[in-house]
């Protein structure tokens, strides 16, 4: 933990910065025991993280944050221990501390000690992958897309996949999406759609990571023969289009014999691209402008377990 500490002079600099600029930041609340590792832990996984906008927030000279007209869940942490994250030039921070009540409302007094965000990497084996190829600026780029961690690919989307508590707001996502393709009617049957509410309601909130803006891999929520939906982050530098044509080349590890790729390039329009309401998160729907048959049989089979005919 000490290599990734900030110095004496770091930290003055962060706090004028904090103090000039009113940064957004993220609040988590934590563990109050300190562990060996000197890893933090969330109290448990149903807590989540709640994101305070600039307008929410003012520092002090001394070093004291005050948070103003915030929700009644970032006032029931006054009292406990939270994990304050933000951005510092585009490299993420963080620092621990007790929340406060002041007469103005909760506060954080910042510590001596804050720190670096670490990149925290998950080694994960993929029999299935996708490279997507784009232009930006008139140069040719490519970036590769796994499948989302917990949505099931290659089987039909069931509505009770769904966590039973999350399916209420899973409904209202899926009113919006249903309303907004009939009105170009490019959705199919809309079976593809069960994933993406999924992906929207399951989906971890408000990360800090060690550095902002970069671009990350795509998720693939949902494959057959005649589509595929990508769930991805916004990011400033590479924006997705509706009606834009893009490429990409799908690898399947054969079952048989891993070490074997079957390749399937495909060329795909977007069809629609639907949001969260944070305005963060996006499905593209898209469907396939170009496919050899041989490899629409493939996707055929491989989807639906049938023989294509």
């Amino acid at each position: 933990m000490e290599k990734n500490k900030l110095s004496g002079i770091e930290r003055e600099l962060v706090l004028q910065y904090l103090i000039d600029g009113n940064v957004p930041v993220i609040i988590t609340p934590v563990s109050e025991n300190e562990t060996d590792d000197d890893e933090i832990h969330s109290l448990n996984s149903e807590i989540y993280s709640i994101a305070i906008e600039a307008e929410h927030i003012s520092v002090l000279k001394e070093g004291i944050i005050l948070l103003q007209n915030v929700s009644s869940q970032v006032v029931d942490f006054e009292g406990k221990k939270v994990k304050v994250e933000f951005y510092f030039n585009k490299v993420g921070l963080y620092f621990i501390t007790e929340m406060k009540t002041v007469s103005t409302g909760p506060a954080l007094v910042i510590p001596n000690e804050i720190n670096r965000i670490e990149d925290v990497y998950t080694e994960q084996k993929y029999d299935f992958y996708c490279d997507f190829y784009y232009s930006v600026g008139g140069t040719n780029s490519s970036f590769r897309c796994y499948p989302a961690t917990n949505i099931d690919l290659f089987t039909r989307p069931i509505w009770s996949s769904i966590q039973l508590e999350k399916q209420q707001k899973a409904k209202e996502f899926l009113e919006k999406m249903v309303s907004a393709a009939r009105k170009n009617g490019r959705a199919g049957n809309g079976i593809q759609l069960i994933n993406v509410c999924k992906y929207f309601v399951e989906k971890t909130e408000n990360k800090i990571e060690s550095i902002q803006g970069r671009l990350k891999p795509f998720n693939i929520l949902f494959v057959n023969h005649e589509r595929i939906v990508l769930g991805f982050e916004k990011n400033e530098a590479f924006e997705l289009k509706e009606n834009q044509e893009y490429a990409l080349n799908m690898a399947f590890s054969m079952k048989d014999a891993p070490s074997i790729t079957r390749n399937v390039f495909v060329t795909f329009r977007i069809d629609n691209i639907y949001s969260k309401e944070n305005e963060n998160d996006f499905a593209a729907d898209c469907s396939f402008t170009s496919l050899k048959e041989e490899d629409c049989r493939f996707l055929y089979e491989k989807a639906t377990s049938n023989l294509f005919i």
